[in-house]
């Protein structure tokens, strides 16, 4: 996942500086503003991927801590039966 993701942005980064360089040459506002908006758009997917790899590894690490932390409710609700004990 991590090269297809660092192929994209490779490609990003060079085609908006391509786009910056042609906007130089003729000097035209529009490329550089584009050329500009296809490196934020690059930055964004680095920036996203980031955030994204951060919140799935506390979320993975989050079930398990809840996991483990309500065995012991259940084993104490259940009462080592197939049927809660309030419903015994």
């Amino acid at each position: 996942m991590i090269l297809l993701i660092l192929i994209i942005v490779t490609g990003l980064v060079f085609w908006a500086l391509r786009l910056m360089d042609r906007a130089v040459e003729n000097q035209e506002f529009s490329l550089m503003l584009a050329g500009f908006l296809v490196a934020s758009s690059a930055a964004a997917i680095v920036g996203i991927y980031f955030l994204m790899s951060d919140y799935m590894t506390f979320i993975t690490h989050a079930s398990s801590t809840f996991d483990s932390a309500f065995d012991s409710y259940d084993a104490a609700m259940m009462g080592g039966g197939d049927l809660p004990l309030w419903l015994d």
